[in-house]
């Protein structure tokens, strides 16, 4: 199996079923983890020298952080729905939470500055939500954390594509630090499916060959993207939701098209 194709572990006692480092992931930015809680548990971490971005893809909890009571956040049953809510917390902090039913959370992280800025909530009515493309080529992007807004770092985001479209598409790449036309960005993305037995398509390859892979993936899975183009199907039948995080030397997203199929954005 392909070394960039992460596939979902058994849950250990804190709800854990996947951990991208940079470690383990062979780069030096981007960081994700994805916790399944119960009802009732709790789960709290130092951030150190990274910045977090919690996201609650289904269900609620209360959240605290910097010993600020943020209340209860999240709401929707699914990260295929509307309105997710999500929780900043910059390097040097800390934050806790508690799961009020069952939930779902994303653990987003890079590095960060200490003190660079306050832990903050970012609610349903902070997010923008627009769609690109038409026709087979279109998807939905919701930008939890863009350039726009503070940060260090991170950038977050979801896009949910709908059966029989692409995404991430034309191929598209942003691994080259030449600004302003290409900025140079790791990424993962936690793709999940609805109806949750479907499957996708992702390809990650560069101009020269070097890197060249394609492979299946199944609800709940990860893709790392190091570098190069990294295209998206979802076939007939199966709506995709992926997350995307991405970090890099300069938080900044230049993407560079592949020229043999940039033709189609004109026609």
């Amino acid at each position: 199996m392909s070394k960039l194709l992460v596939k979902p572990s058994a849950p250990d006692t804190q709800g854990r079923i996947h951990n991208v480092t940079p470690a383990n992931a062979g780069w030096s930015h981007v960081g994700f983890a994805l916790h399944r809680l119960a009802d009732g548990q709790s789960l709290a971490r130092e951030t150190e020298d990274r910045e977090h971005c919690l996201v609650l893809l289904s269900g609620k909890v209360s959240a605290m952080s910097g010993g600020e009571d943020f209340g209860t956040i999240g709401g929707r049953a699914s990260p295929f729905e509307p309105d997710p809510w999500s929780l900043y917390v910059p390097a040097g902090s800390q934050w806790s939470i508690t799961a009020k039913g069952p939930c779902e959370v994303a653990i987003c992280s890079a590095p960060g500055t200490a003190g660079s800025r306050p832990a903050r909530v970012i609610a349903p009515q902070d997010v923008g939500s627009l769609t690109r493309g038409q026709g087979s080529n279109t998807r939905h992007v919701r930008n939890i954390l863009p350039e726009t807004e503070p940060a260090d770092g991170l950038l977050v985001v979801e896009v949910v594509t709908p059966a029989g479209c692409w995404s991430s598409y034309p191929p598209h790449k942003h691994d080259e630090d030449r600004l302003p036309a290409e900025s140079q960005l790791e990424e993962t993305y936690y793709h999940r499916l609805h109806p949750p037995q479907g499957f996708g398509f992702q390809r990650v390859y560069t101009d020269d060959g070097s890197l060249d892979e394609t492979f299946a993936f199944k609800d709940g899975d990860v893709v790392l993207v190091p570098r190069g183009y990294h295209p998206v199907g979802a076939p007939h039948g199966y709506d995709l939701y992926y997350l995307n995080v991405m970090a890099g030397p300069k938080r900044v997203w230049k993407f560079h098209n592949d020229p043999a199929h940039e033709w189609m954005l004109g026609a």
